[in-house]
């Protein structure tokens, strides 16, 4: 049902956004932190976006965004699943490689200024709802045979998905004619939990906040 609904906002903003009179595009190099405990780690990414501008104050953005591999390791027990299996536990350390991709379309609201503003800076705010793809590679320190052991994350490659509600506040500045300088800080909630073999911790993860620099242009 939330897939079915994300669907339909999706092609429904889009739509509208067709309507436009004015639209932008922008790009942007960016740095993205994730916060969860035991899957810290930094990465480095690009952003394209369009922009539709239905109001001089209200529009529909629309981007896609991907990032480099972030690197983090867990210390990590393997139970026997027998009681004659010797020895009982094997610790190991799992060093992990995550990368995420991302689509996301919402609102965007001018706080200050407009989007074509020709001399002052501009403030704005942004929500809406995307789509998270996730690739994780794990390599254990030890081999574990899977068939004695129990082991809270698998060894391998893996692929997993989210849906997320995506918040965040951007300034921009006019670079002269239609070209604009902009900053933007942004944040993924996470609105989903499928569960994955191949990440240690599921609930609420990942959980990233983004900061990035790039230019707009306006048509």
């Amino acid at each position: 049902m939330n897939k079915r609904i994300t669907i339909t906002c999706f092609f429904a903003l889009f739509i509208t956004g067709a309507f436009s009179q004015q639209f932008s595009l922008a790009t942007d190099l960016s740095i993205q932190r994730n916060f969860k405990k035991q899957q810290s780690y930094w990465a480095f990414g690009h952003t394209t976006q369009t922009l539709f501008h239905l109001t001089p104050k209200d529009g529909i953005y629309l981007w896609f965004v991907y990032y480099s591999n972030g690197k983090f390791k867990n210390n990590l027990t393997a139970d026997a699943k027998s009681v004659l299996t010797t020895p009982q536990q094997v610790n190991y350390t799992n060093s992990a490689r995550m990368r995420l991709k991302q689509f996301s379309i919402g609102w965007r609201k001018y706080i200050i200024g407009t989007p074509d503003a020709e001399k002052h800076w501009n403030l704005y705010g942004f929500a809406g709802f995307g789509l998270m793809f996730g690739k994780v590679q794990n390599t254990h320190s030890v081999v574990i045979d899977t068939a004695l052991y129990n082991v809270p994350v698998r060894s391998g490659e893996g692929d997993f998905k989210r849906l997320t509600m995506d918040v965040g506040l951007g300034w921009e500045m006019p670079l002269g004619g239609d070209l604009f300088f902009y900053t933007e800080g942004k944040v993924w909630i996470p609105t989903t939990n499928y569960p994955s073999k191949y990440i240690f911790i599921n609930n609420n993860a990942p959980f990233v906040a983004t900061f990035g620099a790039g230019v707009r242009v306006l048509f």
